[in-house]
Formats: structure tokens, sequence, C-alpha cells
């Protein structure tokens, strides 16, 4: 295609919290996708953007990054794509090199190095409303010669400056360049670094003059933010907070969607007949089968909206940083690098971005403990499954005068994950390797006011997410365990409920010695063999699976069915059982495409597995002695 009239393409580079996303959102809005790179599992975001005179042009979002000297995948994936080395990517037109304006010292040398590989480049000096706030005076002119590339200020959050970026973006394509250059890179020897180094320097004393009278008000913040033992005590107050909304704010929202996809079973019910050969196999599978379980997931979707409105709240207010830092001493102490703190975050929403994450990490055996660990930090998967348990076993009550008592279970339950993470990955360092762990340096970033169209376009995907998960992975598999639920069907005679002639029956019943010193019977075992797939599916399986042998039992009256017919001890090892199991086959690949390694992959599933079985013969045992068999 013509080199006029085929879209632009453009990479966004920056190092990480540069605003390098909210950029990227702010400039392609819904018109996004969200992929991989061809043969690795670092993310690849694309979008379109239209400029005024029409052309299109394709923007691609990088892995954030400090130099192309490229010490992590993550930043051999942006080096590689800014060289137009990778395989099935065209090379950029253009770079986009987004800077925090608050803090040019670390971006400028990636600058200079993005200069040398000699294509078009404009630098976005984002967040200049907060540097204008902090009274820094940045000389844009002077910046820009020195420099020798375009300079637009933006504000992403508010989307200041997007349409003059896009301006300079067609402006900057405009000159012919030579391909030749593109072979003339070479990573920078210790030589050049200081060179680069010297003259960022020599750039920022030039064009950056610090205010006069500073701002002290972050500073205040961080002095209690930050204090070693008020500041841990302000990080668990919020994740006290948070784990409280979970349930208290979600109740209203959950009822609602109950309701809802009652409403649609007792219509589906009322129009499909239950007589005659087929039909009433066919009114099974559609509401004991798809409606009961897609809803039972589905429900849960507030409790999940909520635990991300918080994370992303956090994140953009600039305190994911300094939780970082606060936490990097009992990280240590536990022998994880301090960087492990974002991908084990990370792995609260999700294990597979949270072992994607521990990209960042440069160290390979610290990235590797990382990625060992990051299963077991308790992920939005898992919150069907506890709070189903939690509501079926603990009372709605308050407690202290103000706390609530399923709130609390929870966030003991996600208390036991981020616990046995540490304690994993100390034995971890003193069984397999030993030796200091790095010393962590991070950068914290300004604190910033939410953008409210910001959070909202997040929640909305991690709402879709979830959704299209409920629509890809939940449905099939429901029908598989509906199937396996219904067929064969019992044999004349046959006094026993018809499930139990079932292949899922004959499959849970077969395994269900294996399990049973832990308190499980064989609906529990059905319940975990699609949920292996997916953590959630455990819920909507438990459910087909109630609702086939008892129909009455099915839909909202799930918790209550399951406290008739299990124990509190039961209740209490199925709970403990799902802090460790690594009950995700998805998850289990990506470690093994990270690694590039079978071995660590097994390694895991057996520690794993090992761990649940053990926390779960304990729990049973100890709740059983204690009265709760």
């Amino acid at each position: 295609m013509d080199a006029l009239v085929r879209p632009l393409r453009v990479a966004l580079v920056g190092n990480p919290n540069s605003g390098k996303t909210a950029l990227f959102n702010a400039l392609t809005g819904a018109h996004q996708k969200v992929a991989n790179y061809a043969g690795v599992t670092v993310e690849r975001k694309e979008g379109r953007v239209q400029a005024r005179s029409g052309r299109s042009i394709a923007l691609l979002d990088l892995p954030g990054t400090y130099s192309l000297r490229a010490r992590s995948p993550d930043e051999e994936v942006t080096r590689d794509a800014v060289l137009g080395r990778l395989q099935g990517e065209v090379a950029p037109d253009v770079i986009v090199a987004v800077a925090d304006a608050t803090n040019l010292r670390l971006v400028l040398r990636l600058i200079l190095e993005l200069k040398a590989v000699g294509r078009p480049m404009v630098l976005a000096l984002n967040m200049f409303d907060i540097a204008e706030r902090q009274g820094l005076r940045i000389d844009l002119e002077r910046l820009s010669a020195s420099l020798g590339v375009p300079v637009i200020t933006t504000t992403a959050t508010r989307k200041r400056g997007i349409p003059e970026l896009v301006s300079a973006i067609e402006a900057a394509a405009a000159p012919a360049w030579s391909e030749s250059s593109e072979g003339q890179w070479t990573a920078p020897d210790a030589a050049a670094i200081r060179a680069a180094h010297g003259r960022a320097e020599r750039i920022m004393r030039d064009c950056v003059r610090p205010p006069e009278r500073p701002d002290t008000l972050t500073g205040r913040i961080d002095g209690v933010l930050l204090h070693p033992v008020g500041g841990l005590v302000i990080l668990l107050a919020l994740l006290f907070v948070m784990f409280q909304a979970v349930f208290a704010w979600a109740t209203p929202a959950m009822d609602g969607i109950e309701a809802v996809f009652g409403i649609v079973g007792a219509g589906v019910a009322s129009v499909v007949p239950d007589t005659g050969p087929v039909w009433p196999l066919v009114q099974s599978l559609i509401v004991d089968g798809l409606i009961a379980g897609v809803g039972g997931v589905l429900v849960f979707l507030p409790q999940i909206v909520i635990l991300f409105a918080f994370i992303i709240l956090l994140e953009d207010l600039g305190y994911m940083a300094r939780a970082a830092f606060l936490m990097d001493r009992i990280m240590g102490g536990a022998g994880l690098h301090g960087r492990a703190f974002i991908p084990l975050l990370s792995s609260f929403a999700c294990a597979i971005p949270g072992v994607m994450a521990a990209r960042v990490i440069d160290a390979k055996r610290d990235r590797l403990t990382t990625i060992m660990v990051a299963p077991l930090m308790t992920c939005s998967a898992r919150i069907p499954v506890y709070t189903l348990i939690i509501a079926a076993f603990i009372p709605q009550q308050t407690v202290w005068g103000f706390a609530n008592l399923q709130g609390l279970v929870m966030f003991g339950l996600y208390a036991a994950g981020i616990v046995s993470a540490l304690a994993v990955s100390f034995v971890i360092r003193k069984v397999l390797w030993r030796g200091a762990v790095e010393p962590f340096m991070m950068e914290l970033p300004a604190y910033k006011r939410p953008d409210a169209r910001n959070v909202l376009f997040n929640l909305w995907t991690r709402a879709r997410i979830f959704m299209e998960r409920a629509a890809r992975i939940i449905l099939p598999l429901m029908i598989l365990v509906w199937a396996a639920s219904t067929f064969p069907y019992p044999p004349e005679g046959a006094s026993g409920p018809a499930i139990d002639y079932s292949f899922a029956g004959m499959a849970g019943q077969a395994l269900e010695p294996l399990f049973a010193p832990i308190g499980f019977n064989w609906q529990m075992v059905v319940a975990l063999i699609p949920g292996m797939a997916a953590r959630e599916v455990a819920v909507a399986a438990l459910g087909t699976v109630y609702a086939i042998a008892d129909a009455e039992s099915a839909g909202s009256l799930l918790a209550t069915t399951l406290a008739a017919q299990w124990s509190l001890a039961t209740g209490l090892a199925f709970l403990a059982w799902y802090v460790f199991a690594p009950q995700c086959v998805a998850t289990l690949g990506v470690v093994k495409r990270e690694l590039n390694s079978w071995k660590w992959m097994w390694v895991m599933v057996v520690y794993m597995f090992a761990l649940a079985y053990l926390a779960a013969f304990v729990t049973y045992r100890v709740a059983v002695a204690l009265g709760g068999g």
C-alpha cells in the first residue's frame, strides 16, 4: 500500500508510571484491542486514531522501559519493536516518547537512546498540569532544540494536548528517513552510557528550573504514608476497608442480578414445556445448566468491580508505588525483590497478568521466585468460591461494633494467600538458592487526582473481560458439566438420585476416597474437575450438580443447600483448599511459556496441590475436633 494512504504506524515508548497507557487511552478511546506478540506472552495493545487530515494512525502501546539495553523480557519486546526486529510486526514510522513532566531526569537518557535509532520522534510531555502546579519551570523551546525533536505538552487524563500531539505525529512522519539507519543502532557500552548520562544531566540543568518555593504537600503526605509503622497500619486499614466494601456495598447489586436470572429462568421454564421425550431435557439444559450456571458466576460481578475500583483508584492516585516501598522490607525478608510487589498485586486480579508482570524483575532467580508464588495471591476468580462458602457458613453479623464478620473472613483468606506467598518464597530462597536480594529502587510518582472517565473506562474493561470469560469459558463448560451430570440415565428400578448414575457421579465417586480424608464429598470432587479450566466454574458446577440432584435447590438457594448438606468443617476445608490449589490450566500454561520450562510448571503443580491438601486436611481435622464436623 502506498506510504501516503496506509495507516501511520506509531509506537508509544516511555518509563513505567509515565502516564503512557493513559495517553494511549486518551488517543484511541474504545478503538483498541489487546493480544500477545507472536511467540511471546508479552501483552500487545494497539489502537486507532483519526488525524484531522483523515489519515488513520495505528498506535502501539509498548511496555515501559528505562533503556533500550533491555534487561527484562518486557524491555526486550520494546527494544525489538522500536528497531523493527519483531517477527510479523511492521517497524514504526514515528516514535512518541512519553515523559512524566514532573520527573524528567530518568527519561532523558532513554530519549537520547531513542534518538540514536534514527526514526522520526515526538516528545509528549505528559502530566504537564501537575508540573505547573508544583511550580516546575520547563523551557519547552530549549528542550526541543537540545533534543532535536518537537515537544508537545499533554494532560492525558483530561485529553489536553491530544489534537496537537496527533498533528505533530503527522508532521514528523512527513520527511523521508533512511531505512538503513535502523541497522546502525548498537547497544551502548559503559562509556556511551556515561556520556549519555552526562548529556542528560546538562539538558536537565539547562531546560528545567525547580520551583523557587517548592510545594511540600507531597513531602508532608509521604511523611505519614511512608512511615515505617504508621504507613503499614494505613495500608492494612485500606485493605481492610476494601474487603469490607466487597461484601457490604455489593449486596444490593448482587440481589438484583440474582433476581434477574431467577426471572429469566422462570420465564424459560414457563415457555419450554416439561412433557414429552425431549422437552424436559431441553428445559433442564437451559434452566439448570446454562442460566443457573452462568448466573451463579455473574452474580459476583459487583464484588469484582468494587475490588478493581479500589485498585484502580489507588493506582491512579499514585499510592501503589508507596505501597511497594512499604512492603519492600517485609518482602526482602522473605526473599522477594521489592519489584515483586507489582506482579503480586496484579495477581489479585488474575495470576496470568501477575506472572507476566514479573518480567520487570531483572535477576532471573528473583523473577522465578516471584512467578512461583504469584498464583498463591487471591485472584478475582476465587471470589465467587469464597463468597459462596462464606455466605453458606459464616453468619451475616457485625462484630466489634463496626466490622462485617463475612468481610473479616474474606480479609483473612486474602491475608492467608499473602502470608503463604511470603513463606514459600522464603523457603525457595533458603533451599534452592542463597544470596542477598538485589536492592530495590523505584521512582515515586507524584500524587494526582484520579480521572473519573479513566477509572470508569478501566472498570468497564475489567467487567467486560469477566463477562467475556463467562461466555467463552464458563458457558461451554456448563454444557459439558450438565451433560456429564445428566447422562447416562439411571437404570430401571434405580432408587438413588439420577446424578448418581451419570458420568459425573461415577467420576466423583471414583475419586471420593482420595478426598475423603479432607472432608470432600463426590459432588465437590465433580466441581473441582471443570474448575481446573477456571476457578470460578466450580461455583457454577456445584449449582448444576445440586440443581440436578434436587431441582428445588437451584439458583439463589445454593448457599442454603450447601449449608444443609456440608458440615462446617467441610466448608472451611474447601476454603483452605482454594487458598492454595492451582485450579487454573491457563495460569500453568503461561508459567510454562514465561519460564520456557515444563519442569518449573510441574514443580508449581506439585507443591501447590500438596499445600492445598495439607491445609484442607489440617483445617478439616481441627474443625471436627472443635465440634464443627
